[in-house]
């Protein structure tokens, strides 16, 4: 089973409309003429349609995503924002259950898995995070955590759908750390993450289903990681701020 390399670059709460646009043009630039891959960037609320504009019309296999969405299309949710206000800016993925939004904003299971039904109601791609905490790890339970983190996640996801989902693996303890997964640690979490995959659904759909990398990657480690069989791309932070060195990611070999 080929599946295309997604690089997805997650700018949280960082740069101006300004800033992002900058930024934008160069990573649009830096991946001009590629077609064996996408990219994928990530910034503000507040700088999507700018960013989107400015990406339009590269010859790049480019596309603009949001950090969360609510799952309604309207309502009194204050502080959210809805998947058809996201598609209204050219938005077309969204990043869901990111260790940030679980652990710093309370995020749990059933509320990411409320996300993601609804982005995919909407038809917006959603890139599910997973991921253990260095505690979790230490006492022998990531496979325990990340199969619940996808079991629940993906509840009520049926199979025709569950091929628009893109699932990331973030090692909690590797993220803005300077840690990194070995690319033996990471692929065996990988290969875990794809047999529940298997057991959730079938063989033939888990093995369509693209599964990135997240956790202090950077142009050092790109190379290796993507040369495991089960890490389908990366979803980079920090450096992805840079243009150079998320080119550098994005044109890993």
């Amino acid at each position: 089973m080929t599946r295309k390399p997604l690089i997805a670059g997650n700018w949280k709460m960082y740069l101006t409309r300004a800033e992002a646009v900058k930024l934008a043009s160069a990573v649009a630039a830096s991946c001009k003429g590629l077609t064996d891959r996408e990219v994928m960037i990530a910034p503000a609320f507040t700088s999507l349609a700018a960013v989107n504009e400015a990406v339009s019309g590269a010859d790049a296999p480019i596309r603009v995503a949001a950090q969360n969405v609510a799952w309604e299309e309207q309502g009194a949710y204050t502080g959210e924002i809805s998947p058809p206000m996201l598609q209204d800016v050219g938005v077309d993925m969204v990043i869901l259950g990111h260790s940030e939004r679980r652990h710093v904003f309370g995020e749990d299971n059933a509320m990411v898995n409320r996300r993601l039904v609804g982005a995919l109601q909407f038809g917006l791609t959603p890139i599910l995070c997973v991921g253990e905490t260095l505690e979790e790890r230490e006492q022998g339970n990531t496979f325990k955590t990340v199969e619940e983190q996808l079991k629940q996640g993906l509840q009520d996801v049926q199979a025709n759908q569950m091929q628009q989902v893109v699932v990331a693996y973030e090692p909690v303890w590797a993220i803005g750390t300077g840690k990194t997964a070995t690319k033996e640690q990471a692929q065996e979490v990988h290969a875990f993450i794809r047999n529940a995959l298997v057991t959730l659904y079938e063989k033939t759909l888990a093995d369509s289903v693209r599964i990135l990398y997240g956790g202090s990657v950077k142009p050092e480690n790109i190379d290796s990681l993507m040369a495991q069989p089960d890490i389908d791309g990366a979803l980079v932070g920090g450096a992805a701020l840079q243009a150079e060195s998320f080119a550098r990611i994005i044109n890993f070999t």
